[in-house]
C-alpha cells in the first residue's frame, strides 16, 4: 500500500521567521536612507566621482532592499488556492528587477569615470569624504551583523544575498578613503576616476550575481550535492527506512520543498508506514525548519523491479526493430 504523506513544519517557527525576516528588511531600507543622505552631502562638499559611485550604489542599495522588502512580503503570504506552493518565486522576480537596474547604473558609473578621465581635477575637502566614508562603513557593520543573525536563525536566501552586497559595500567604502586620501594629498587627479572604474566593474560583477541567483530559483535548481547527501542521511539513519530514491529539491522564497520516495518492510500496516513517515518528517525539519515535505511510500524492492521491468521492455523494443526490417526486405525481394 502507498501512502502520500505531505507534512509542513511548525506554524511557530514559521511564524517568528517571518517577523525576523521583515525586520530585517526594514533595516536594510532604513540604513540605505541614512547612507544616501550622508554621501550626498559628502559628494556636494568633494566633487569626487568615487564619493559619487558609492552614493549611486547606496541609492541601489535603498531601491533594491525595498523591493526585497516588498518581495519578502509578498513570498511569507501564505498558499491560497491558486498558489498551491505559495508566493515564494516573487524574490526571484524581484531579483531579476534588481540586477537589470543594477547594471544599468554600473554602466552609467563607467560613463562618468570615462568623462573624468578627459576633465581631471582635484577632489576637494577629502577630509569630509573621508568622515562619511567610515561613518559609512561602521553604519553598514552593524546593518551586515543583524542580517548576519537573521540568517542564521531564518536560513532566508534573500536576507543572505543582501548581507553579502552591503558586505561588499564596506569594501567599497574603503577603497574610496584611499582614493580621497591619494588623490589629494599626493596631487593624483586620475586616482579618482581609476577607483570609480574599478568600482563600476565590481557593481556589474554583483549584478550577475544576483541575476544568476534569481535565475537558479525560477528554475527550481536542486541544492547542492553536499546538502543532498545530508537529507539522504537523515532519511536513512531511521532503521525502518530501507532505502530511498528520487530524491528532488527546490527553493522558493523562503520555503526549501523536499520530495522523496522511502523504502519500506512491504509487509507493514498503512498506518505504521504513516507513522514512520511523520518521524523522518520530523527529524528533518529540525535540521530544515523552513522545509515542506512529501514523502511517498514504497514496497523495498518495487523499483528495483520496475528497473527490471523497463530493461525488458527496452530490450524487447530494440529486438522487435531488426525484425521488422527484415521482414520489410523479404517482402520487397519477393516482389522484385
Amino acid at each position: 500500500m502507498v501512502d502520500n504523506a505531505e507534512k509542513l513544519c511548525p506554524q511557530k517557527h514559521r511564524q517568528r521567521t517571518a517577523q525576523l525576516m521583515q525586520r530585517a528588511g526594514y533595516a536594510a531600507v532604513t540604513a540605505a536612507l541614512i547612507l544616501i543622505a550622508a554621501k550626498l552631502s559628502a559628494w556636494a562638499y568633494t566633487g569626487s566621482v568615487s564619493v559619487l559611485t558609492t552614493l549611486v550604489d547606496s541609492l541601489l542599495d535603498a531601491g533594491a532592499s525595498l523591493l526585497n522588502l516588498l518581495a519578502i512580503r509578498h513570498a511569507l503570504t501564505p498558499a491560497d488556492n491558486e498558489h498551491r506552493f505559495g508566493h515564494g518565486k516573487a524574490e526571484g522576480l524581484a531579483a531579476l528587477a534588481q540586477a537589470a537596474f543594477i547594471a544599468g547604473s554600473a554602466i552609467f558609473l563607467i560613463l562618468q569615470a570615462g568623462e573624468r578621465f578627459s576633465n581631471q581635477h582635484l577632489v576637494e575637502n577629502s577630509s569630509v569624504g573621508v568622515g562619511v566614508m567610515i561613518f559609512s562603513i561602521l553604519t553598514t557593520f552593524a546593518l551586515t551583523r543583524y542580517q548576519h543573525y537573521v540568517v542564521k536563525e531564518t536560513g532566508s536566501v534573500a536576507i543572505q544575498a543582501d548581507a553579502l552586497h552591503y558586505v561588499g559595500d564596506m569594501i567599497v567604502n574603503g577603497v574610496v578613503i584611499l582614493a580621497l586620501i591619494l588623490g589629494y594629498y599626493f596631487d593624483l587627479p586620475w586616482i579618482d576616476p581609476v577607483f570609480a572604474l574599478a568600482i563600476s566593474l565590481y557593481i556589474l560583477t554583483y549584478a550577475w550575481g544576483v541575476l544568476k541567483k534569481a535565475l537558479d530559483m525560477l528554475m527550481d535548481r536542486e541544492l547542492d550535492d553536499d546538502e543532498r547527501a545530508r537529507i539522504k542521511g537523515l532519511i536513512l539513519a531511521h532503521e525502518e527506512v530501507l532505502g530511498v530514491h528520487d530524491i528532488r529539491t527546490r527553493i522558493s522564497g523562503p520555503d526549501l520543498f523536499i520530495q522523496f520516495h522511502m523504502e519500506l518492510d512491504g509487509a507493514i500496516s498503512l498506518a505504521q508506514s504513516y507513522d514512520i513517515a511523520e518521524e523522518v518528517d520530523r527529524e528533518i525539519c529540525q535540521i530544515y525548519p523552513h522545509a515542506e515535505i512529501i514523502v511517498l511510500q514504497e514496497p523495498y524492492g518495487i523499483e528495483v523491479q520496475k528497473n527490471m521491468l523497463k530493461n525488458k521492455e527496452s530490450a524487447s523494443s530494440a529486438t522487435a526493430i531488426p525484425n521488422i526490417e527484415a521482414t520489410s526486405g523479404d517482402e520487397t525481394a519477393n516482389a522484385g
